[in-house]
């Protein structure tokens, strides 16, 4: 199979899909590789660690996509890219479509087919989505204390207090991989901490290992509204696998929050689980809604782009190396997880909760291939 690496083009993404070292491995198991010019240069990699390993450099976009039987990417394509792509290609990726309905129309438009990293699912994880996770959760509460510094426009309050003085509050909705992170971080900083879930095993799991460094509460609204008039900082760190993400935090509540004080929606990318978040970027993350600020960048691991590039290729090679391999029709039959990533399929929505988000018509994965 032809495998190609694209240079990302969303803004302040530095991030790229195959490094040097997956390259070589896709190449040993008797593959093609090309790369896009300075894919890699922003996450660390020259084009000249590329070309070391038997990889092919090509000059842009459409050289690369017209050459590409599978196209290696971190974030959702965009506008230009998809204007690239032809039907029957390979697109792996992140996608969440569940908030791209345009997108979504793109790709059955282009009868493309297209995985995505954030629902593979094998024994009840999503591997290709935790590492992000992982990084996003500790990147929000650092972010979270920054954006309460006064120039900003936060509160002035630090986070993990000194002498005499209280010590900030962060409140984490959802204590999942996202909230887990965010969690040590916080707890590390010396933040006063509450997570709440509506899983009574998992608050009992995070409880006995953050002990009394932390307070859990179940989710509910009262309880929401409890965290909302004391936090400093709250973390949207909600998922339903490739779903939308539940609207928990509305408009109203925000003027029961302190002024000054910082929402970071980690789930953003998958619509948000407050109501007022919307995408932002590296650039410009931040916006105050009612005296609250709120961070909503849809691409926070890209801020550390060598990190996050060597966590997520650590995971997502070995299921690209399937699909190469295989084929993606015998890849899908042969394994669940790679199943479970198809996302869209020539001209067919082959994940429930991305047909459910926009009204269109399911079909199974199974049924197709």
């Amino acid at each position: 199979m032809k495998i190609g690496i694209v240079k990302e083009i969303k803004k302040h993404e530095y991030r790229v899909g195959l490094t040097p070292a997956d390259a070589k491995s896709y190449i040993a198991h008797g593959h093609t590789v090309f790369a896009e010019t300075s894919a890699g240069v922003q996450a660390g990699f020259e084009d000249q660690a590329y070309v070391n390993v038997g990889v092919t450099l090509l000059p842009n976009a459409a050289a690369l996509f017209a050459e590409a039987d599978m196209v290696v990417k971190v974030k959702e394509p965009q506008p230009q890219e998809c204007a690239l792509m032809r039907e029957g290609q390979i697109i792996y990726t992140y996608l969440h479509l569940a908030a791209e309905e345009n997108l979504t129309r793109l790709l059955l438009e282009k009868k493309v087919k297209a995985v995505a990293y954030e629902t593979i699912e094998e024994h009840k994880t999503l591997p290709c989505l935790v590492p992000m996770s992982e990084i996003a959760g500790r990147l929000s509460v650092q972010e979270g204390a920054k954006y309460l510094e006064k120039h900003y426009g936060g509160g002035g309050v630090l986070l993990g207090g000194v002498p005499g003085v209280r010590r900030g509050k962060v409140a984490i909705i959802g204590g999942g991989i996202v909230g887990t992170n965010a969690a040590k971080i916080a707890v590390g900083i010396g933040a006063d901490v509450t997570i709440l879930d509506v899983n009574a095993r998992r608050l009992a799991y995070l409880d006995d290992i953050f002990g009394s460094s932390i307070s859990t509460l179940y989710s509910t609204e009262a309880n929401i509204e409890r965290v909302l008039s004391e936090c400093d900082v709250l973390i949207g760190a909600v998922l339903i696998p490739g779903a939308r993400a539940p609207r928990l935090v509305r408009r109203e509540h925000l003027k029961i929050m302190r002024p000054g004080s910082v929402i970071v929606d980690v789930a953003v990318d998958q619509g948000g689980c407050i109501e007022t978040i919307r995408p932002t970027t590296h650039d410009d993350p931040v916006y105050t809604v009612d005296g609250i600020l709120h961070y909503g960048v849809a691409n926070m691991p890209g801020a550390v782009a060598l990190t996050s590039t060597l966590a997520l290729t650590g995971t997502t090679l070995i299921y690209g190396l399937k699909i190469a391999d295989l084929g993606l029709e015998q890849a899908a039959i042969q394994s669940r997880a790679v199943a479970t990533g198809v996302n869209i399929y020539a001209g067919h929505v082959t994940c429930k909760a991305v047909a459910e988000a926009h009204g269109l018509p399911f079909t199974p994965i199974k049924e197709l291939v």
